[in-house]
């Protein structure tokens, strides 16, 4: 169950990040209030998670996987350049969530 919950608290983060975007410096006001909702769920997400997960694994996943998403929707659907340095950041964050899965994630 908090592997569930820990994807839910990604998918309220990377909204309310994408969100924050399109709300041109909190000018606007429907994204800023999607963003401040998407980070109110993510946490109370993620506080829950941490009730089965040690908080050092489900942090890396949730900011890891987070960021990693965050960045394909910025090359996909917001015109960023994808480069093989950042290629290889993204790879080397998944890889670190994976050996901390390995390593012992409860």
């Amino acid at each position: 169950m908090g592997y569930l919950l820990l994807v839910g608290a990604i998918a309220a983060e990377v909204a309310g990040t994408t969100a924050m975007k399109y709300s041109e410096g909190f000018s606007r006001l429907a994204p800023s209030l999607l963003t401040a909702l998407g980070y109110i769920v993510s946490f109370g997400l993620l506080a829950q998670t941490l009730k089965t997960l040690n908080v050092g694994t489900a942090y890396a996943i949730w900011s890891g996987l987070g960021t990693a998403a965050i960045a394909a929707i910025g090359v996909l659907f917001m015109g960023e350049g994808m480069t093989a340095t950042k290629a290889a950041g993204i790879a080397l964050i998944i890889l670190g969530v994976v050996v901390l899965n390995l390593g012992g994630a409860h």
